[in-house]
This record gives C-alpha cells, structure tokens and sequence, in this order.
C-alpha cells in the first residue's frame, strides 16, 4: 500500500478524488493530480476516480462543451495511466447517491461555513446575489463526493484543502449529532515537488486554462513540437541555476522549471540541481523540454486515440458508475436510517 495512505482508522482505506470536466486539460492537472492518482493505484486498496460534471455547472456550461468536456477528461485519466479494472472511473451524475448526500449534508453545513470558504468569494466576487446557489452550497457537494464512498484520503491541490478541512467538520458534527461513528475522517494527501504549477509566463501565477496565452501552459492535447516550443519559450532569468533548493527562493520562474523537471522525473529539487546546479537556461531548457516530451508525448497520442471512439469511454463511464453505486447505495441507505427516513 502506499504508504501516504496507511492508517489505523476502522473505515477500509478508500482513495476518493475528483476533477471538473472543464476542458483543456494542461501540465499542473497532470502533475497536481492525475499523476498522483496514478502512483496511488493499488491492487491492495480501492480508488475511485471521477469526473464531477455536477459541480462544473455551478457556472454555465455548453451542454455540447460539457459532454466533450467530461469524456476528454477520462480519456486523459486512461492515457495518464489509471486503469479502469484498478480503479473505478465514472462521472458524478451518474451516480444518484451524491446529490441525495448532499442534501443531507446540506442540513448539516451552516451558512458561516460556507460563507468563509475562499473559493466562494473568489468565485461570487463582489456580486454574491447574482452567484448559484450550487456555487455556495459546492462544499457540501463534495463532502458528499468523498463520504458516499466512506473515503479514508483524498488527494488534494493546496486549492482545495479548505473545502477538505470543511467535510471533515460535516462528519464530525453528523457523527456527534446522531451519536454515530459513521462517517471517516478523511485525511488529505498533499505531496510531491509540483502540486502547484505555475505559469510558464509567469512564475508568480498557477497554470490556468483560463489564461489568455496559450503559451502559458503546456495542454495535455499539445503535440512534441509544441511542448518544445513552449518550454524554449518559457520566461527564465538571465542567472545560472544554483546548486541548492535555496538558491531559487526569489527566482519563481527558475524555481517552477526545476519543479516541473522534478516532478516529471519523479526525483527530488534536491536530486536535480544536484545534476544542473551551474548550468544556464540554455543548457537546462532541451534537458527539460527531452524529458516533458518523452513522459507527455505519450498521453497526448493516447488521448486523441480514445476521443475517436467514444464509445469506449461511455461503457467504461457507465461500467464505473455501477460499480460505485455498489459501494454508495448501502452508505446512503444506512445513511438514512440514522438521520430518521422512513423505507430507508
């Protein structure tokens, strides 16, 4: 087992995460999450990895750009490595279990709680009252995407870590309330040299798919010339790269590069300037640019492979769903039955 995952809990260790089909799948998706679910797929624990469509429509979506959208996304988890007979793949909404969960939780949460969660403020901005009420009651949602499966550890994005400490406090107050040991409390798993990645524009901004310059971020879509294209292009500083970690505290452009290579070779920052410390930009840049198209490369054909036939992806979404619902009916029956349901 992984040991990032072990634990003495009563609950069955249980990997849960998801990622919102919104299209344009870059490097920081792969390296802050699909690469991690990868690594912690196991033979001796059961992972559960979806494509939450529910929450993607907090904001308008395009039925058609959805639709795309959420069968890219598994196609970039099956080329990234997850295998569907390993770990259980589906989107959200087919899974009913999650949005009745949710009620419930919403019954559980309070206002100030939602109301202190920075991704709603960021989100609403300053015209709250024009914001979905799916926006503000998104936490709850994905408390129950975690606990409908009683997952033990989720892997997370620092991004996300607020929403996570906030399904910890809906099982710790359910638990109390109804004088229950029902419900884990999840752990979040919060590792590697690149969980956050940067612009390739700028080192000071994460990797967005929002941003305006394509040249910002390298797309999992992107071919090998492309990917060399771009990290050729990626803004560095005139200084060689020094040979301690140290050395690139006040360098976020030269620290992201030397992140994105460690993380890709999955070796330390340490291990890489250990070999590159003294080299310049000019040296260090094909090394990276070898190494990203060598493990990218590979996923980007995969994918475009897989999004000619669709009807793969389709059956293993809907043979995920069904073996999710195998897991989440029983926790949401019994889930009912504490909270008082009568034919639960």
């Amino acid at each position: 087992m992984n040991e990032a995952v072990q634990t003495s809990s009563p609950f069955t260790p249980r990997v849960f995460s998801g990622i919102q089909p919104s299209g344009n799948l870059h490097l920081g998706n792969y390296l802050g999450a699909l690469k991690r679910f990868v690594d912690m797929q196991s033979d001796d624990m059961q992972t559960l990895y979806c494509m939450v469509d529910m929450h993607a429509i907090t904001v308008w979506q395009n039925p058609e750009d959805l639709r795309r959208a959420t069968r890219e996304l598994c196609a970039g988890f099956i080329a990234a490595g997850l295998d569907p007979n390993k770990s259980i793949l589906f989107n959200q909404s087919q899974v009913a279990e999650h949005a009745q969960l949710a009620w419930v939780f919403n019954c559980v949460a309070r206002m100030g709680w939602m109301q202190r969660m920075t991704q709603w403020k960021d989100k609403a901005g300053k015209n709250q009252q024009n914001a979905s009420l799916g926006l503000f009651a998104y936490p709850a949602l994905m408390a129950a995407d975690i606990l409908i499966y009683h997952a033990t550890h989720v892997p997370v994005g620092e991004d996300q870590k607020q929403h996570l400490e906030l399904t910890r406090d809906i099982a710790i107050k359910f638990n109390h309330d109804y004088g229950v040991d029902h419900f884990p409390i999840t752990e979040p798993v919060i590792e590697g040299a690149a969980t956050r990645v940067m612009s390739l524009r700028d080192g000071s901004k994460k990797m967005s798919k929002s941003d305006p310059s394509d040249a910002s971020r390298i797309n999992m879509t992107d071919d090998a010339d492309t990917i060399a294209k771009k990290i050729r292009k990626a803004k560095t500083d005139p200084d060689a790269l020094p040979s301690e970690a140290k050395g690139l505290e006040e360098r976020p452009e030269a620290r992201n590069l030397v992140n994105i290579y460690a993380a890709l070779a999955d070796t330390t920052v340490d291990a890489v300037l250990a070999d590159v410390g003294g080299k310049q930009f000019s040296e260090f840049k094909p090394m990276l640019s070898e190494l990203a198209v060598e493990k990218l490369a590979p996923i980007s054909t995969e994918m475009a492979r897989l999004m000619q036939g669709q009807d793969e992806i389709d059956r293993i979404l809907a043979s995920g769903a069904t073996r999710a619902r195998e897991i989440a009916a029983p926790i949401l029956k019994k889930t009912y039955e504490i909270v008082g349901m009568v034919g639960a």
